[in-house]
């Protein structure tokens, strides 16, 4: 076993003159995400005339986020793709994505994470040992439960709705009035069943791949939070790269940005078609309320965390 071991995780490797980049993730090989790895690969390839290659290990072969996240630190793996939400214990201002209703809509969330400001958030978690690579499209997230829809903030009232494990998703179900309770995704399905969770929150694709929808008959699109997920490159493997090295890479994923971005938009029409087609009614709800409702939430950061209070007044003010 160490020596599987020490084969897979030597991250960063020349073999006969390539450059051999290890990437692994937690998601499914039918994602979104996972496709634009999967052309940035090939954009890598192309560019460096084969000197460099990827090779992907999808579906948690190599663990959970937080573990791919600390194979990174210590160069063992140089690439991953991670929600914000598990970063906030390395970056706190990664915590202004989990805040509900931060994006106007979708043209503003794109100007905010191209903007200087969503660059810096990116290579602000260097500190840690890990460089951001690129924003990858997670689209919204939005309530699905199993016995009514939520269709205005009051019907979360003494809901238990699934949280993934972070703060500002706690605070988030918190604000808007139902019963947050942090579960691992890979159990989520069965709590559903067996109603530890009236429900839980997700984008469309994810909805559909995990087959929550077989349990949750309601999809309300309120789309209160847009968690970006982020490419993630060791520093010890960035800094090993030549200039030139560094220059492919960071051109390929850039143009994997956009090919991803064109993918998930056809994988959420496909996951809402598909939901309806297995029983799912979907419903977009008034949005005013839900925003209403998070306001306070927003000025709470003034006095407990006026740097993430900062941000949101400087997301605001981008148009």
């Amino acid at each position: 076993m160490l020596t599987i071991a020490g084969c897979i995780f030597c991250s960063c490797q020349k073999t006969s003159q390539i450059r051999v980049l290890k990437l692994a993730h937690a998601l499914d090989t039918t994602h979104p995400v996972h496709k634009g790895m999967v052309y940035m690969a090939e954009r890598l390839a192309e560019k460096s005339g084969g000197r460099m290659r990827v090779d992907i290990y999808p579906s948690g072969q190599l663990g959970a986020e937080r573990d791919l996240i600390e194979l990174l630190q210590i160069g063992s793996l140089a690439m991953t793709k991670v929600s914000t939400a598990p970063l906030e214990t390395f970056v706190p201002e990664m915590k202004i994505f989990g805040i509900p209703y931060i994006f106007r809509n979708d043209e503003h969330r794109w100007k905010v994470l191209n903007s200087d400001l969503g660059k810096k958030l990116l290579l602000d978690t260097q500190a840690y040992l890990v460089r951001g690579m690129c924003y990858y499209d997670a689209g919204s997230r939005s309530f699905y439960t199993k016995k009514k829809p939520i269709l205005a903030p009051s019907d979360l009232n003494g809901m238990k709705i699934r949280v993934m494990k972070s703060i500002t998703s706690t605070e988030m179900v918190k604000s808007l009035g139902g019963s947050p309770t942090p579960i691992p995704w890979g159990e989520l399905y069965t709590a559903l069943q067996q109603g530890v969770v009236d429900g839980a929150e997700n984008n469309p694709p994810s909805f559909y791949l995990s087959g929550h929808f077989e349990v949750c008959k309601y999809y309300s699109m309120d789309e209160h939070t847009s968690v970006p997920d982020i490419l993630l490159m060791s520093t010890v493997v960035w800094n090993s790269l030549t200039a030139q090295e560094q220059q492919w890479v960071q051109e390929a994923v850039d143009e994997s940005v956009i090919y991803q971005r064109k993918v998930w938009k056809e994988a959420e029409e496909e996951a809402l078609r598909e939901v309806q087609a297995g029983g799912v009614e979907i419903f977009k709800p008034d949005k005013i309320p839900f925003q209403n409702k998070v306001q306070d939430m927003h000025e709470s950061y003034k006095e407990n965390e006026p740097v993430l209070y900062e941000l949101i007044q400087k997301i605001k003010k981008i148009q």
